[in-house]
C-alpha cells in the first residue's frame, strides 16, 4: 500500500498545470497594436492633432492681413442742443459783431462701405514667415508627443512582460513544491518523511504564495498604466499576445557617432524655436519700416430736423473717398530697441538650451550602448547559468527521489534555479529598455510603428 502511494505521489511531479481559459471580452494586443492604440486614442495625441490643425489657420490668418479688407457702417447721431459757434455778423454788414448760429441739424445719418487694401508692411511678410515656422513648430510638437507616447507604451508593455515572466517562473517553482509537498505528506503519514522536512516544504510554499501575490498586485497595477498611456478604459480587459520582444536596432546598433542625435525631434524642436525667436526679432525690426496702405469709402449722408430717415421724398447725399494712407515711425521712445535686446538674449538662452539638449542626448546614447552591451554580455552568461542551475536542480531531484540527497539540498537547488532565471528575467528587460534607450537617442522611435 505504501508502495502505491509513493507512485501515484511521484506521478503528481509529471502533471502540466492546466491553462485557464481566457475570456472572450479580453482584447488581445502585440505592443505594435498597443502602440498603435495609443496613437488614435491617448489624450496627449489628441491635444497634439488640435493644436496642429489650429495652425494650419494661423497661417490662414496672418495671410488674410494682406487680403482685401472690406467694412460696412452706419451711424445715427441724434442732438438734443445742437452745437453753436460763434461767427462775424456778415449778413448784416456788421463784421465788428458777432453772432451765435447753429450748424446742422438735429437727426444725422450715414451709412456705407469703407475698403482698404495693404500695399507695405514688412511686419506682413515677416509674420507669414513666422506663421509658417509655427506650423512646423506644432507638427515637431506633435512627433514628440508621439514619440513620448510609443516610449512609454512600450516601457509599461516590456515590464509587464517581465512580470509575467517572473510569475510563470514562481508559478511553475510553486507547483513543483506542491507536488513535493503531496509526495512528503504520503511520506510522512507513512513514517517515510521528517515532520521538519514537511514544515521547510510549507515555508517555502508561504514564501512563493506572498511573492506570488504581490506579483499578481504590481501585475494589475502595470496593466492601468499601460491602458492609462494607452488612453484606454481601466475597466476594458486586455492581454499581450507577444511573449517576448527584442527591438531591431539595426546594423549600427552600437554607433555612437554624434550624427545620429541630429535627427533627434527635440533637437529640431529647439531649432524651431531658435528660428522663431529670430523671426519676431525680424518683426520687431521692420516697425522701423514705414507702412502703405489704399483706401477708400463710399457712402450716404441723411440731415433731418426730424426722425424721418424712411421718407423717400427726403434726399440723401453720397460721398466717395479715395486715397492712400502713409504711415512713417520716427520716435516710439527707445521700445524697440529695448524688445529687440530682449529677444537677443532670448536667442543666446535658447542657443545654451541647444547645447545642453545636445549633451544630454550624447551622454543617453552613449548610456545606452554601455547598457546594450553589459545587458548582452550578461544575458549570454545569465542564460549559460539558467542552464547549469537547471542541470544542478535536475541531477538533485534524482539524488533525492533515490533518498542520497537530503531535502535542503534539493530546496537550495530549486532557489538557485528561480534565482538564475529571474536574473536572467531582469536582464533581458534591461536590454529591451536599452534599446528603447537607443531608439529614443537617435529619433527611430517612430519605427516600431512600422
Amino acid at each position: 500500500m505504501r508502495i502505491k502511494y509513493l507512485i501515484v505521489g511521484m506521478a503528481l511531479l509529471f502533471v502540466k498545470p492546466t491553462v485557464a481559459q481566457q475570456k472572450p471580452d479580453v482584447r488581445t494586443l502585440s505592443m505594435q497594436q498597443a502602440i498603435t492604440y495609443a496613437l488614435e486614442h491617448n489624450e496627449d495625441m489628441q491635444k497634439a492633432s488640435y493644436d496642429q490643425l489650429s495652425a494650419k489657420y494661423m497661417v490662414k490668418e496672418a495671410k488674410s492681413n494682406g487680403l482685401p479688407q472690406v467694412n460696412g457702417f452706419a451711424n445715427l447721431n441724434m442732438f438734443p442742443a445742437i452745437p453753436v459757434q460763434v461767427i462775424p455778423n456778415v449778413f448784416e454788414g456788421k463784421p465788428d459783431e458777432m453772432i451765435p448760429v447753429q450748424f446742422g441739424t438735429k437727426y444725422n445719418a450715414s451709412a456705407g462701405i469703407q475698403l482698404s487694401q495693404l500695399l507695405f508692411n514688412q511686419s506682413y511678410f515677416v509674420g507669414l514667415k513666422a506663421a509658417r515656422s509655427s506650423e512646423d513648430l506644432y507638427r515637431l510638437r506633435k512627433t514628440m508627443t508621439e514619440e513620448e507616447v510609443i516610449y512609454n507604451v512600450s516601457s509599461s508593455y516590456f515590464q509587464i512582460l517581465q512580470t509575467k515572466e517572473q510569475f510563470e517562473i514562481i508559478n511553475a517553482n510553486l507547483t513543483r513544491l506542491n507536488q513535493l509537498a503531496k509526495i512528503l505528506q504520503l511520506q510522512y503519514d507513512n513514517d517515510l518523511a521528517r515532520k521538519v522536512d514537511v514544515n521547510r516544504i510549507k515555508v517555502n510554499k508561504t514564501n512563493l504564495e506572498t511573492q506570488l501575490q504581490t506579483l499578481t498586485s504590481a501585475l494589475d497595477q502595470q496593466m492601468n498604466v499601460l491602458k492609462f498611456f494607452m488612453g484606454m478604459p481601466l475597466e476594458e480587459g486586455i492581454a499581450l499576445t507577444d511573449a517576448s520582444i527584442t527591438l531591431d536596432t539595426g546594423a549600427a546598433a552600437f554607433n555612437s557617432s554624434k550624427d545620429l542625435i541630429q535627427g533627434q525631434t527635440q533637437l529640431e524642436l529647439l531649432n524651431k524655436q531658435a528660428e522663431l525667436t529670430d523671426l519676431q526679432m525680424q518683426n520687431i525690426k521692420a516697425g522701423y519700416y514705414p507702412t502703405l496702405a489704399a483706401t477708400g469709402t463710399y457712402q450716404y449722408n441723411a440731415m433731418r430736423k426730424e426722425f424721418n430717415f424712411f421718407d423717400t421724398s427726403q434726399p440723401w447725399f453720397s460721398t466717395g473717398i479715395i486715397g492712400l494712407q502713409l504711415n512713417v515711425p520716427i520716435f516710439d521712445g527707445m521700445r524697440k530697441h529695448s524688445q529687440i535686446k530682449q529677444t537677443e538674449y532670448t536667442l543666446k538662452s535658447l542657443e545654451a538650451d541647444r547645447q545642453k539638449l545636445t549633451k544630454n542626448l550624447e551622454v543617453a546614447l552613449e548610456n545606452s550602448i554601455s547598457q546594450l552591451q553589459n545587458s548582452s554580455a550578461s544575458i549570454a552568461a545569465q542564460q549559460g547559468n539558467v542552464a547549469l542551475a537547471q542541470e544542478v536542480y535536475d541531477t538533485t531531484n534524482d539524488l533525492y527521489k533515490e533518498g542520497i540527497s537530503p531535502l535542503t539540498d534539493l530546496l537550495e537547488a530549486e532557489v538557485s534555479l528561480r534565482e538564475a532565471k529571474t536574473n536572467l528575467n531582469k536582464e533581458m528587460l534591461k536590454y529591451q529598455l536599452a534599446q528603447l534607450g537607443y531608439l529614443k537617442a537617435t529619433g527611430d522611435l517612430n519605427t516600431l510603428t512600422k
